[in-house]
Order: C-alpha cells, then structure tokens, then sequence
C-alpha cells in the first residue's frame, strides 16, 4: 500500500502529537497510578512501546520513581551481568552500600533501559556506579 499525500502529513500530525504527549503521559501514570507505574518498572521483560520505553528511561533518569526502588528491580539484573548471586551480595559487609548507590544512581532510567535490553557486562561496567565493587565481589565468588 503506497502512501498518499493524506495519509503522509496525516501519519506525521498523529506521531507527532504521540512525541509531544508521551512524557506528560508517563508523568500522569507515575502520579495517577503509582502501583501500575511501579510494575510496569520493575517489569524488565515485557516489551513497551519505543517512544514510551524511551520517555520512561528519561523519567527515571529525572527522579521520576517515587513508587520505585531502583536496587529492588536493576541491581539484581546488574549482579546477573557481573555473574554474582544475589546471596553472594547480600551477605557481602558492602550491601547497603551498594544498595544507596544504586537508589541515589544519577542513571536509574539509562540502567532500566540497559537491562530491559539485556546490556552486556561492558556496557554496565561503562555506566554503574557500582561496577568496581561488582568486579571485585565477582572475583571473590
């Protein structure tokens, strides 16, 4: 099917009225429905829309996660790239530690997206603040 002129400015005036209006619209599902927004970060496998899965990331990476603790949902994710067991890290002297890192992490909604795209340990080790102490947990395991 070969694309009008109509259907040409159509489909751009529809997408970019999609663009203008994504991040108000994550900001009303973080406000509206708290519980909705939290599951659907702390869901890394379900595939979202583009647009949206960007829009999300800079939300997050703005403060946006009041109904999300970004230890509970990346670091687990984050340990599995740097090959340790949770077990491992939690009874590591370092947990909580590395726990406000990741919480405080000035990158959360970058580290969502990297994770819900299954990132490899080199691009992780490029962005975590808590890649060094990660390595060196992995080492001892």
């Amino acid at each position: 099917m070969s694309k009008t002129p109509q259907t040409s400015w159509w489909n751009r005036l529809c997408e970019g009225s999609y663009r203008a209006s994504t991040r108000r619209l994550v900001r009303e599902i973080e406000a509206e429905s708290p519980g909705v927004y939290s599951e659907m970060l702390q869901d890394l496998n379900t595939p979202l829309e583009p647009a949206f899965e960007r829009e999300v990331a800079r939300h997050l990476d703005r403060g946006g996660y009041r109904a999300f603790v970004p230890a509970d949902t990346l670091m687990p994710a984050m340990l599995a790239r740097f090959g340790i067991e949770q077990v491992t890290a939690t009874e590591h002297v370092s947990y909580p530690s590395l726990r406000g890192n990741c919480n405080a992490c000035p990158v959360a909604g970058y580290c969502w997206g990297a994770m819900r795209r299954d990132a490899g340990v080199d691009e992780c080790r490029a962005f975590c603040p808590n890649a060094a102490a990660f390595e060196r947990l992995a080492e001892m395991a």
